[in-house]
């Protein structure tokens, strides 16, 4: 079952977060604590949204944590899954297909024009499922990002 994140998920979330840097080679750089997920996804006007998977015995299995973005080549809304994770012992369950519909789902129903997110080159398993829904890689793109002494030289 796929659902939309409610307040008491907010600790199963983050221990999936930590799950996933973890897997992904950089637990030292996940510093978001429970409070702050809490206060991204609930507050009046919340800028990141979240859905669960459930398994059969109700247990939460996995997570998409997503936002809104804007594409001005196209003039619409699009999402961004910033996280996918489903728990190991969940994996092939059909979980990652769920919530990537949901999310597809919302994306049709909106009239939003795109569903993007990024993956790391060395995931391969991952690669794979994404190519196996039609997802097509953005190659030609690279991604850069500003953060740490950079971003606050550069802010100030």
């Amino acid at each position: 079952m796929i659902r939309p994140a409610v307040p008491a998920d907010v600790p199963e979330i983050h221990a999936m977060v930590r799950e996933l840097a973890d897997y992904e080679k950089s637990l030292a750089e996940a510093k978001a604590t429970e409070q702050q997920l809490h206060d991204a996804l609930f507050c009046a006007h919340p800028a990141a949204f979240a859905h669960v998977a459930e398994d059969e015995s109700g247990r939460t299995v996995g997570f998409a944590l997503w936002f809104r973005n804007f594409s001005t080549w196209t003039g619409t809304h699009g999402v961004y899954l910033e996280d996918l994770y489903v728990r190991p012992q969940a994996r092939g369950g059909g979980h990652g297909r769920a919530l990537l519909t949901e999310l597809a789902r919302i994306c049709v129903e909106r009239g939003y024009g795109r569903l993007e997110w990024s993956v790391l080159d060395w995931n391969e398993p991952s690669i794979a499922f994404y190519r196996s829904l039609g997802a097509a890689p953005m190659d030609e793109w690279t991604v850069y990002r500003l953060s740490g002494a950079a971003l606050a030289e550069l802010g100030s």
